[in-house]
């Protein structure tokens, strides 16, 4: 049973927030427990210290522990200050009120902190992948999933460019896995593409997560929430990790999904404040492709952006920017390096061919961020200068075949099916 309910087009109130959160608290059999609670990082627009009041006021003097782990998944580990920034606690409150609360990171690359729960096997894989996996799947998670009691999962859901729509089982799978999961799902999303799975609930990806989530021996439950640009909430679901998601999919496919009567030639994308690299201000990339006319061009607008990724440049910098083909072309070159990295750069390259030793991608992806135009002709992206582009000039363009998209990454842009391009 779903505990919640959602607007499609209001918003929740503190109060009717508050009231679900207790309501499917109380349900949940944590007196003298410990639960370990998994939330989303930066890179997610949430009213987390809303929810992190609420859940610690409800919880704290029943649970015997509580730890909120971030589900990084193989983004950089967040410092002490801004573990306590993101929940919106002062250190001195820590101390004093929230003894038995404890605010940690996951860490992919740590392997003494991973425990194994099992192989899904190639066979399996291949069923639930449409044949896009052809190889077994070793699963390991966060031992902190298996040390505790139980576990809440947290956060937001969007529309996603590898699960079809974030959130629910995510959390556990990529957000505290090891990395043979991280790699093997991203590349599964990349055989499948970012274009024909983003805004979709039933994925290949989705499929090998639920997959690898049955053999969590813990009982696990999500308060999947569906929120606004502004940060309001404007559903929130509370049930199994797969009812709760599956309820805020849906809304989330009404709430995070703008439709266009036609293509646009050109999509200027000013990338959100809260992406602070290429890894994942590429959402605004993702969330536009759909809608931008064969041969046009996507120009990704964010000078705060100075890196490609904190933790795979090096390795994106020897791989850059293809399309899924290019490396399917020459797979016995690139099947050793990390899945996920190669998943990437296929995503932010899009639709393409790659045929007698042409590439050809479906669009063009030119970069206006802090990072130099050696590096970007480097990666195989185009370049502007972000200190020569006004992006009030882009705006109220749309009758040029310009679409300007503010605080991109989250909301999806797609074409009406009648606007379609054959």
């Amino acid at each position: 049973m779903v505990i919640g309910f959602g607007a499609e087009k209001d918003t929740l109130t503190a109060q009717q927030v508050e009231r679900i959160v207790a309501q499917s608290l109380k349900s949940l059999p944590l007196d003298g427990k410990r639960v370990l609670i998994l939330i989303p990082d930066r890179t997610r627009t949430m009213p987390l210290g809303l929810f992190f009041r609420l859940l610690v006021e409800h919880l704290r003097h029943r649970a015997e522990w509580l730890t909120f782990m971030v589900a990084l998944g193989t983004h950089p580990p967040l410092t002490e200050q801004q573990l306590l920034d993101l929940v919106g606690m002062e250190t001195l409150t820590k101390d004093e009120r929230f003894g038995n609360v404890s605010l940690v990171n996951h860490d992919w690359e740590d392997a003494d902190r991973l425990a194994s729960l099992g192989v899904v096997d190639a066979r399996t894989m291949s069923s639930i992948s449409g044949g896009l996996a052809q190889e077994e799947m070793p699963v390991r998670i966060n031992r902190a999933v298996l040390e505790n009691d139980h576990v809440l999962i947290c956060g937001p859901v969007f529309p996603h460019e590898v699960a079809g729509f974030s959130g629910g089982s995510k959390y556990l799978f990529p957000g505290v896995s090891g990395p043979e999961v991280i790699n093997l799902t991203h590349w599964v999303g990349a055989l499948a593409t970012s274009f024909h799975t983003i805004g979709r609930k039933r994925t290949p990806v989705r499929a090998a997560i639920r997959k690898a989530a049955s053999l969590i021996p813990t009982p696990c439950h999500a308060l999947c929430s569906v929120i606004t640009p502004e940060a309001k909430v404007a559903g929130l679901f509370f049930g199994s990790p797969q009812e709760a998601w599956s309820e805020a999919a849906d809304l989330s496919a009404i709430r995070h999904v703008k439709w266009h009567d036609h293509p646009y030639r050109t999509v200027f994308s000013e990338v959100s404040p809260h992406y602070d690299d290429l890894w994942t201000g590429a959402k605004g990339v993702y969330k536009v492709e759909p809608v931008v006319a064969e041969g046009g061009e996507v120009i990704l607008y964010a000078p705060h952006i100075k890196e490609i990724s904190h933790t795979h440049g090096e390795t994106i910098d020897e791989v850059g920017y293809h399309v899924r083909d290019y490396f399917l072309s020459d797979w016995e070159r690139w099947q050793d390096f990390p899945r996920g990295i190669l998943a990437h750069s296929t995503h932010v390259r899009g639709l393409g061919t790659y045929e007698e030793g042409v590439e050809q991608p479906r669009i063009r992806v030119t970069l206006a961020t802090g990072i130099p135009e050696q590096r970007c002709r480097k990666v195989n992206l185009g370049y502007r200068d972000p200190y020569a582009v006004d992006p009030r000039e882009w705006r109220d363009r749309e009758d040029e075949g310009i679409l300007f998209v503010e605080q991109a990454g989250e909301i999806l842009h797609r074409l009406k099916p009648e606007g379609r391009e054959t």
